[in-house]
């Protein structure tokens, strides 16, 4: 089990944040582009090796975003259109995602049910703060690109 803390440091333009363990050791770098079409983040590990492209879809009416694992592996993440809360689908992620994700406080679940992730939003930051628990290593690399790319839907809601 290990645990992340991602702090919200988007900006409108290209910005890099490190995301860091429980004992404040920088795991992971996010880099956004600037002024570029279609806006994509890199995300490094400790080495510097790129762990997944994340890229926003041009001429779609919502967000959506594809992410691509180093491993191969990508899935999709789409904003639903909705008049009450923010709703989110997932397309070949492979797991199930269970709880209140329009909050960001939900779990990801794998084919025999057992938590793989949990991704918690913390109150009283003055920046949007949460802490993400991965218990199986292999998804780490998943979770913490879920993680960034929602964040930064919710970065955009709350600028327009």
């Amino acid at each position: 089990m290990k645990t992340y803390l991602v702090k919200q440091k988007f900006r409108l333009g290209g910005e890099r944040f490190d995301i860091k363990d429980d004992r404040g050791n920088v795991d992971y770098q996010v880099e956004g582009s600037f002024f570029r079409i279609p806006k994509t983040f890199s995300i490094y590990d400790a080495q510097g090796q790129v762990v997944s492209q994340i890229t926003k879809s041009i001429m779609t009416l919502l967000p959506r975003f594809v992410i691509k694992l180093r491993s191969g592996h990508h899935f999709y993440i789409r904003k639903k259109l909705t008049f009450f809360r923010d709703k989110y689908e997932f397309d070949q992620l492979g797991l199930r995602v269970e709880g209140n994700i329009w909050d960001l406080n939900f779990r990801l679940l794998d084919e025999q049910d057992q938590t793989v992730a949990e991704i918690t939003k913390e109150i009283f930051h003055l920046t949007s703060t949460y802490q993400v628990t991965v218990y199986d290593e292999a998804y780490v690399d998943l979770v913490i690109s879920l993680c960034v790319a929602i964040d930064y839907v919710e970065m955009l809601e709350s600028s327009s």
